[in-house]
């Protein structure tokens, strides 16, 4: 009988990369790279109120030269002004991702980003409001399940 050979887990972005890979095409991008690695591209400031959304490629008319693309970017509110006014810098970054000018200009969307909400954290109830409705609990004989039925019963009561 042969021995199993080692099994290496493999990590969830090559199992995943080709999934998301069309839907990145649609959009225009060659890769998903310029999207995941928008704040090192762009630099922190401007990723922390814009993203891409797509890239414009042109269509190629036959005996030309192909133009630059459109990169659209999704940007909140009164940033817009200050990203237009860099859009000079944000395309040479881009550009300089690339490793050619890829990218001629860029055209601002404004509307919210679709960065998941943090999440709110809850505090646990006082010890003496569990304690307050634990007294109104003496038939429930487990002890665990008493104190897990205060610690409900005051959340629901904080709220």
């Amino acid at each position: 009988m042969n021995k199993p050979g080692y099994i290496s887990a493999k990590p969830l972005s090559v199992l995943l990369g080709g999934v998301f890979a069309d839907a990145y095409a649609k959009q225009g991008f060659a890769s998903r790279e310029l999207v995941t690695r928008w704040a090192e591209i762009a630099g922190q400031q401007v990723a922390n109120f814009s993203e891409p959304l797509r890239i414009q490629w042109p269509r190629p008319v036959e005996g030309q030269p192909q133009e630059p693309a459109t990169l659209i970017l999704r940007v909140e509110g009164p940033m817009a002004l200050e990203i237009q006014h860099s859009s000079d810098a944000i395309l040479q970054r881009v550009n300089r991702f690339f490793g050619w000018n890829a990218v001629g200009k860029i055209a601002l969307r404004q509307a919210p980003l679709s960065r998941p909400q943090p999440r709110r954290t809850v505090k646990p109830p006082d010890a003496k409001a569990i304690a307050q409705v634990a007294e109104t609990l003496p038939e429930v004989e487990d002890d665990a399940l008493r104190e897990a039925l205060a610690r409900l019963g005051a959340s629901i009561k904080r709220s």
